[in-house]
């Protein structure tokens, strides 16, 4: 009788149990078994009604005492009760006996509802809404701000969250914030939230001496990630990140401010846990940017600023790749990364377009047609230029995580390409061409070390070699031209170091220090000045003098950053997070002289003041 009447653990589930057995004690009881009047049948119904109250008291004292009614012995949360009381069937001799008719009980579940003498019995409540509230606010977790890089606030922190919807066993979830960033510069740089770091006007350029305030509501961003568990072990996926950074025709600021999305990331993935490899296509962050722990995506090292260009002295890009990641025991990491290549130039003659003569060198009377560039086609920006690439930009980077930080230390190879037309007469015609290849890349590394017992993290990242000035938010070019027309990529290192505290679960607080600089590339014309990259002899005066002529070239960018990010409102309604940032650039040319030949060294300094407010809709 117990195996029939009792089959639930009394530990497990106490208040079915105490109904079960009411219920059969009932059921075992000669009188009653046997009772064919109808006072006995309501003396029946009552005391049943009877033992539901006392369970309901059951109920209330053991959420008073905080005792989940829903949790097996383990503490592991468990499904929705089941709202009603049941008694397993016997045999059909027991039926017979009893008037008390029930549905058969399915595996985990008591059977329902009640009935006796073929009336129901109203089925007792078992409240379930706080057990599903506090279901949901376990599923749907809490901002983090504990990282040194918290992806709710570098990126869209997707993975913690629960799935939307599911198709067959692939789960749906989706991310994103509502951001509105108010921006004040000192300088007016006509900027929107992606602040060119090396672009602050010298003394002499009218925009120098006004400011610039700039609300935005572009840097709200969605994700949509999309997972599937084809085998044990083995995990596929497919992520798309956006926001409004792009524009368009009709991205005014006088009536609509129509900015138009844009793909940040949007990439495949793919995992095999167990033989430790990973691999990813499509759009996502370099593997020469720095990560808080493994190599894999969404697990950048980010400064957690508002700024979309991040800060001077961050290594990083957003580029198509194709990435093979070994891992040995989680802990050891190596990476491949194949990655689209583009190269920027810079050059003294400021009249130089791709397709040009560039000034003879000493001892020639004609300089050579070069093309470094085309305008882009075929679903490419046509009012931008996309450099000759020869080869794509590959990343080796090798990882370790230990107890005490993250480290990291990786090569870049890269290639760069002109085209040189000799001979001929009319800027090149009936020549030759030729094409030029030349190698570059460089050494980098980064870091994220923990402080004070977590309470606190020291990161930094730095990149040096030839033709690196891409990957750093600056965008100091990579090469110059040769007296050949041959690319020259140029020296320069990127670098930045930074300190995370977190005063409490929903404070951030941050500071960096970074840095950008060139080394000069010339070669000597026949006119006796040099040219390239940083020519010691430019005429800089005008830098200074309002609406002189200034043909200064960046040799370094220096800033500083503070700010942090309060998380401010949250609930089963969302999250509301407020941040301030604060960078201030300073920019120094390489020397040049004064129309009185003394030696100039032009600098311009500016200031940029984010103040952001983002609510997540997805997030407690």
């Amino acid at each position: 009788m117990k195996k029939q009447f009792f089959p639930y653990r009394q530990q497990s589930q106490p208040w079915r149990y105490v109904l079960t057995c009411a219920i059969g004690s009932l059921l075992c009881t000669p009188h009653l078994a046997q009772a064919d009047s109808s006072t006995e049948i309501a003396q029946l119904r009552s005391m049943v009604l009877q033992l539901q109250a006392q369970v309901k008291d059951l109920q209330k004292n053991q959420q008073r005492s905080h005792t989940p009614l829903n949790h097996q012995h383990g503490g592991q949360p468990q499904g929705r009760a089941n709202r009603y009381g049941t008694v397993a069937q016997s045999s059909a001799s027991s039926q017979e006996r009893a008037p008390l008719r029930t549905s058969s009980p399915q595996s985990g579940e008591l059977a329902g509802p009640v009935r006796i003498n073929d009336q129901p019995v109203a089925p007792f409540s078992v409240d379930p809404a706080p057990v599903d509230v506090a279901q949901d606010q376990q599923n749907v977790k809490s901002i983090n701000l504990s990282s040194s890089s918290p992806t709710a606030l570098t990126q869209t922190e997707v993975d913690s969250l629960p799935p939307i919807f599911k198709i067959g066993s692939v789960s749906v979830k989706l991310g994103g914030f509502v951001d509105m960033s108010n921006i004040y510069r000192d300088k007016n740089l006509t900027a929107g939230p992606a602040t060119p770091w090396g672009a602050f006007p010298y003394s002499g350029n009218p925009n120098a001496h006004a400011s610039e305030y700039r609300p935005t509501a572009q840097l709200s961003r969605f994700s949509l990630l999309i997972e599937g568990k084809p085998a044990k072990g083995v995990t596929v996926e497919a992520y798309v990140e956006s926001d409004f950074g792009g524009s368009g025709s009709n991205s005014n600021a006088v009536q609509t401010n129509s900015y138009v999305p844009r793909m940040r990331q949007a990439y495949l993935a793919a995992d095999d846990r167990d033989l430790g490899l990973h691999f990813l296509a499509g759009q996502a962050w370099s593997l020469t940017t720095g990560y808080t722990s493994t190599l894999l995506r969404r697990h950048e090292q980010l400064p957690p600023v508002v700024d979309s260009n991040l800060i001077p002295g961050v290594t990083f890009t957003r580029v198509p790749q194709v990435r093979f990641i070994k891992d040995f025991h989680r802990k050891w990491w190596l990476g491949l990364s194949v990655e689209t290549p583009q190269a920027t130039l810079g050059f003294d003659d400021s009249t130089l377009d791709s397709g040009g003569n560039i000034p003879p060198a000493m001892g020639q009377t004609t300089g050579p047609h070069v093309i470094y560039n085309s305008t882009g086609t075929g679903m490419l920006d046509p009012e931008a230029h996309y450099s000759l690439d020869a080869a794509p930009d590959i990343v080796l980077k090798g990882a370790v995580d230990t107890s005490v930080g993250h480290y990291e230390l990786y090569g870049l190879a890269r290639w760069f390409r002109t085209i040189v037309v000799t001979g001929g007469s009319n800027g090149g015609v009936g020549g030759q061409a030729h094409s030029h290849v030349v190698f570059g890349g460089g050494v980098g590394g980064s870091m994220a070390v923990p402080l004070l017992g977590g309470k606190m993290q020291l990161v930094g990242d730095v990149l040096a070699g030839k033709g690196i000035g891409r990957y750093g938010p600056g965008q100091l070019p990579d090469m110059t031209l040769s007296s050949t027309g041959a690319p020259a990529p140029l020296h320069e290192i990127i670098g930045s170091l930074g300190l995370i505290g977190h005063p409490t679960d929903n404070l951030l607080l941050y500071a960096y220090g970074g840095v950008e600089a060139a080394h000069r590339s010339v070669y000597e014309g026949a006119d006796g000045n040099y040219y390239g990259y940083g020519s010691p002899n430019a005429k800089l005066s005008g830098c200074s003098v309002m609406l002189g002529t200034c043909n200064a070239q960046t040799q370094s960018l220096a800033s500083y950053t503070m700010g942090g990010w309060w998380h401010l409102l949250d609930g089963r309604y969302g999250s509301v997070m407020t941040g301030v940032q604060y960078t201030y650039v300073r920019k120094f040319a390489f020397r040049g002289v004064d129309d009185g030949g003394n030696v100039s060294r032009p600098t311009a300094n500016g200031n940029t003041v984010f103040v952001t407010f983002r609510y997540y809709p997805f997030q407690n």
